[in-house]
């Protein structure tokens, strides 16, 4: 830590994520957050500084354990946002939720935000800024086994299987309270989910567009992936099928039903999307593969539109908010003056 000038400096090693310009967010150990500036700062081998914006919590320490992310705010006041707390009822509890209303006034079109696995709500607040702006309600949810929603069964997460009914639960919250169309914005496992609930048939008319950041479109490519980049053979992705989609394989791993890897394949049911759909990806994601995205772009460019940006995982906000900011923003504009009147079903 360098307090000589204006503001702290945080040093960090330098990486490919912590030397890549944009707003990125430490994360510390003592539940404290730092956020840090776009600009980067050479500090010698192997060393970067960037400077701290703000802290929330206890604070940073020189030697303080952090975890990197793109988790920019820790709540909606932090992202200039004033919600209230709601619950969701689901079949296994309540589930908390934001409710947030810019101006005060429900809108006939909700946004539903969606986070993704291992990633809290608050991840999900770059969106919500950008539906804010638009007038749209937005509903920010959770869902069963994601730390802040209800404990389910082993408290596994069952890769949005069981997650999208807690899901479909919020939309019939928003529903019952004036929505008469809803968006749903899907982070990673969370763009898995929405495709899943758009693809519905109770919910045509009702899901009205999809804005997906660095969706999982195939569960068994993003196995894969997420193999290699944690160093182990590709292939070696392929051995956790069997223990995720079969019946008896998936009860010794304690899913209280098989994951049906089939149905989270996009690629395979590109001819059911229904519904016109922006998708946000970095080309640096190892994650989640781009090249899912494209290929789903070229199978349906009728209701796929792609946007790429220069950044990992779920971070492409960060590494140009500004665009991402009004790429959103303007698919957003268009999807309202193409809408058409929504169904609605008893």
């Amino acid at each position: 830590m360098d307090n000589s000038g204006e503001r702290p400096i945080v040093i960090l090693d330098r990486t490919p994520a912590t030397a890549a310009p944009g707003l990125y967010c430490l994360i510390l150990e003592n539940g404290g957050w730092v956020r840090l500036s776009h600009e980067v700062e050479d500090r010698g081998p192997g060393l970067v500084g960037r400077e701290a914006l703000g802290e929330t919590g206890k604070g940073l320490a020189s030697g303080e354990r952090a975890s990197w992310s793109g988790i920019f705010f820790s709540g909606p006041a932090d992202a200039g946002l004033e919600a209230t707390d709601v619950e969701i009822p689901t079949e296994v509890g309540q589930a908390p939720a934001w409710l947030i209303t810019p101006g005060g006034t429900l809108s006939s079109t909700w946004a539903i935000h969606i986070h993704g696995l291992g990633s809290p709500r608050a991840g999900t607040l770059r969106g919500v800024q950008v539906a804010s702006d638009a007038g749209l309600t937005s509903l920010v949810v959770t869902y069963r086994n994601d730390g802040e929603g209800p404990v389910a069964g082993t408290g596994r997460s069952e890769l949005g299987t069981a997650e999208a009914d807690d899901v479909r639960a919020a939309v019939s919250f928003a529903r019952d309270n004036g929505a008469r169309s809803v968006i749903l914005f899907g982070w990673s496992m969370g763009a898995a989910i929405a495709l899943q609930l758009a693809a519905e048939h109770e919910l045509h008319g009702i899901v009205v567009g999809l804005v997906l950041e660095s969706p999982v479109l195939d569960w068994v490519s993003t196995i894969k992936a997420n193999c290699a980049r944690s160093g182990l053979p590709e292939w070696s992705g392929a051995l956790a099928v069997p223990w995720l989609d079969l019946p008896p394989f998936a009860r010794v791993t304690g899913l209280a039903r098989p994951v049906g890897l089939r149905s989270f394949d996009w690629i395979a049911r590109a001819g059911e999307l229904t519904v016109p759909t922006l998708i946000l990806h970095g080309t640096l994601d190892t994650s989640s593969p781009l090249k899912a995205s494209t290929r789903i772009r070229a199978l349906r460019p009728d209701m796929v539109d792609l946007e790429t940006f220069d950044a990992d995982h779920t971070m492409s906000w960060n590494s140009d908010r500004e665009r991402w900011r009004a790429v959103v923003s303007a698919w957003l504009a268009s999807l309202a003056a193409t809408a058409k009147p929504a169904r609605i079903s008893g």
